[in-house]
């Protein structure tokens, strides 16, 4: 009986776990992703990376573990979110000509996953993980200005699809996508799974356009205007299913997900519940299954063969749980004239017999044609521009930048919170601050390098320099 009663708990662990192979999905992703990396061997990206004809691309900048997001300023350098450090960088551009970053300068520092950024209006706007902050920040020099404020707080923050991207949209309102929190399920935050639109001063907000599981990249079209917008399909229905999507976004549409996948198809498991009435906006365009289109953006600078005039290109971050992996590379969107959509490789050759050597994340452009390609997986930014002879030829690496080459522009948010207690402590700013009293003598804090040194500042800042009194300051500083 015992014997009998063993046999059956095996027969059902045996079928237990059968099941569980065909419902899980099959994790295949490099395991470098783990443990971060630097730009491929010169010689094995020459052989491998592949670019249209007539472009040639150099490795920006690299040794930047988690290189998400990219926005390029009007001076042509390259803002940079690496969200995992909580940090926003800019990357200098390249004056000297040898297709590398002049330098690198850390803005911002102590966020909470930091991914989409934009320039609008003298301020650099981040999206975080569950908020959205801005600082004053000049678009020639590179420099940030005062304080970083939150203008949005309490986005959803938890589950899955935590990071947003972020854009400023032809109205001068901010479009940020808020990821749904899980695989496939019914929402209770109606925010989820949408796209949403942020007035600049965070007074107002609304969701723009649902049913998008997690559309991390969006541009406007140069033609029409047209609002275009990468999504993310869900897991666990084979290597093949459903297919990722590019969605045309108007204003109050609806786009399937949780109730149905690609063109209409009802979802196995949440298809029965779609409400009465509700319709889904089929997809424009379709890339493979768990390729993960990430970041897009629409040419515009006119540095290229006319047949690339207006052309998108988007990155594919490459699947995880295909049993073969796919994807890994930056395609081409064209439209032609009937607003039919042709793809194609632009940058490919970061997966190449199941090895892999990038992730593409983003895409940004700048006005003099620079094309930047961001990768998590190396921890890099590639730079292509067409017509610039011999650089792919013989690629160099930009070495990983452990030390400043410029003095930083540091502003952390924890550290601006202590600062800020501070200040409030000693009442520094009746002294120092831009609106200190008529009746005292404002102190500027004036060439504090050429008299002090990192460990006389820090001394001086524990112990700081007697209060402000009713008519005069302490000339300490």
């Amino acid at each position: 009986m015992i014997k009998k009663i063993l046999w059956g708990l095996l027969l059902m662990l045996v079928i237990g776990a059968a099941v569980l192979y065909t419902i899980m999905p099959t994790v295949n992703m490099p395991l470098a992703m783990f443990r971060g990396s630097t730009a491929a061997d010169p010689a094995v990206l020459g052989e491998r990376i592949k670019i249209p004809a007539g472009f040639r691309f150099t490795v920006f900048a690299t040794g930047l573990r988690g290189a998400r997001y990219m926005r390029v300023t009007p001076n042509g350098d390259v803002l940079l979110s690496l969200s995992n450090a909580g940090e926003v960088l800019l990357l200098r551009k390249d004056s000297d000509g040898n297709g590398q970053a002049d330098g690198q300068v850390r803005l911002l520092s102590g966020l909470d996953a930091p991914h989409g950024m934009e320039l609008l209006d003298g301020w650099l706007y981040v999206a975080e993980k569950g908020a959205i902050g801005r600082i004053k920040f000049d678009g020639v020099t590179g420099t940030t200005a005062g304080t970083y404020s939150t203008v949005l707080s309490g986005l959803p923050a938890d589950g899955n699809h935590t990071k947003k991207a972020l854009r400023v949209g032809p109205d001068g309102w901010l479009y940020v996508n808020v990821g749904s929190s899980c695989n496939v399920c019914i929402e209770e935050d109606s925010r989820r799974s949408t796209i949403m639109r942020v007035a600049p001063d965070g007074s107002s907000s609304e969701i723009y356009a649902s049913g998008l599981r997690n559309s991390m990249g969006f541009d406007w079209s140069p033609e029409d205007g047209a609002m275009y917008a990468t999504n993310n399909g869900r897991d666990l229905l084979g290597d093949d299913y459903p297919l990722e999507e590019l969605n045309r976004i108007e204003k109050g549409k609806f786009y399937g997900w949780p109730f149905s996948n690609e063109f209409g198809d009802p979802d196995p498991d949440f298809g029965a519940q779609k409400p009465a009435g509700l319709v889904a906006t089929n997809p424009v365009h379709t890339f493979a299954a768990h390729n993960a289109p990430l970041g897009m953006t629409f040419l515009r600078s006119g540095h290229y063969p006319t047949d690339f005039h207006h052309d998108a290109l988007v990155a594919l971050h490459g699947s995880w749980n295909r049993r073969q992996k796919d994807g890994y590379k930056v395609v081409r969107l064209s439209w032609d004239a009937k607003g039919a959509i042709s793809q194609a490789d632009f940058m490919s050759g970061f997966l190449l017999d199941d090895k892999v050597i990038g992730r593409p994340v983003d895409v940004a452009e700048s006005a003099d044609g620079s094309i930047y390609v961001s990768d998590d997986f190396s921890g890099s930014v590639y730079r292509l521009a067409y017509g610039e002879a011999g650089q792919s030829d013989n690629l160099s690496i930009a070495q990983p930048v452990t030390t400043q080459s410029v003095p930083p522009t540091l502003v952390s948010a924890e550290a601006m919170r202590a600062g800020e207690a501070l200040d409030a402590a000693n009442n520094c700013t009746a002294c120092h601050g831009e609106l200190a009293s008529a009746k005292t003598a404002q102190v500027p804090l004036q060439n504090l390098a050429a008299r002090y040194d990192q460990a006389a500042m820090v001394a001086l800042f524990k112990v700081p320099p007697r209060r402000c009194h009713r008519s005069r300051c302490r000339r300490t500083t």
